[in-house]
């Protein structure tokens, strides 16, 4: 079952102009768990929130909210 994240979230990744799109909260934890540059407080603090959300615990907005701060964290900008 996917859970409704919202609008799709793209951001640019490399200086290039490289973008990536995340359509769906298990892509985004995905993303955080086996491809994300970097490993900081950030990134735990969204894939706690991505899991949170997936049980139902915690808004998916709580959990949106996290990644785009993890995001910009790791150097990726808004594409």
């Amino acid at each position: 079952m996917e859970v409704h994240w919202g609008a799709p979230l793209r951001f640019t990744v490399t200086t290039e102009g490289d973008t990536i799109s995340v359509t769906t909260i298990e892509s985004a934890r995905w993303l955080l768990e086996r491809k994300w540059p970097v490993a900081d407080e950030s990134r735990m603090t969204a894939l706690r929130r991505i899991d949170q959300a997936m049980e139902c615990l915690a808004p998916v907005a709580a959990a949106r909210e996290a990644f785009v701060s993890a995001a910009q964290t790791a150097g990726y900008h808004p594409a």
